[in-house]
């Protein structure tokens, strides 16, 4: 949610639909058929305010520094929306930057400016990880086999719901990796 009245929603479509393929009354109905019967008669509906289709994709530029040039949020990596890391992620990354350019203006140490690309990436590689997992688990693919893969993808969450070391480690990832 993004108020009281306003939320982002995604509805998995086809790589090659457009936003025109998506008129709001087709954006409503399927996302109500993915939603629990009880959701999806409390869901309020409206005029939308945006409609993209966006690529399940990830991209991580690296080093994120070269010289006194150091990159952070979505111009040093991308992950798709599936596992809500993007904003946490550069949220880190200022964290990390904020830090080290503290330390050089305190002490004039460069030794956290030049540790800023390796401390960020290997929490990125993480949310990287958690994001490409989601994917995986929770969308279908062109070319993925009806049989095989959705008797994996229903396998994993099976044994998301059912094991409460997976359920552990996925409150970890999707809450957010310590800073």
């Amino acid at each position: 949610m993004r108020n009281e009245n306003l939320s982002r929603y995604y509805v998995q479509g086809s790589a090659d639909d457009t936003p025109e393929d998506w008129p709001d009354g087709r954006f409503w109905e399927a996302l109500e058929t993915r939603l629990p019967g009880e959701a999806a008669s409390r869901l309020t509906t409206g005029d939308t305010i945006e409609t993209i289709v966006t690529p399940l994709r990830s991209w991580v530029m690296e080093p994120l520094s070269a010289g006194r040039l150091f990159l952070a949020g979505d111009v040093a990596h991308i992950v798709p929306p599936t596992g809500a890391k993007g904003l946490n992620l550069a949220i880190s990354d200022v964290v990390y930057l904020s830090r080290a350019l503290a330390e050089y203006y305190e002490s004039r140490s460069e030794e956290a400016l030049r540790s800023y690309s390796n401390t960020a990436l290997a929490r990125v590689w993480k949310a990287v990880r958690f994001s490409w997992w989601m994917t995986q688990t929770m969308h279908r693919f062109p070319g993925m086999s009806d049989d095989f893969d959705r008797r994996l993808q229903r396998t994993e969450l099976d044994y998301l719901f059912r094991s409460e070391n997976a359920q552990r480690a996925m409150a970890e990832n999707y809450v957010g990796l310590p800073i």
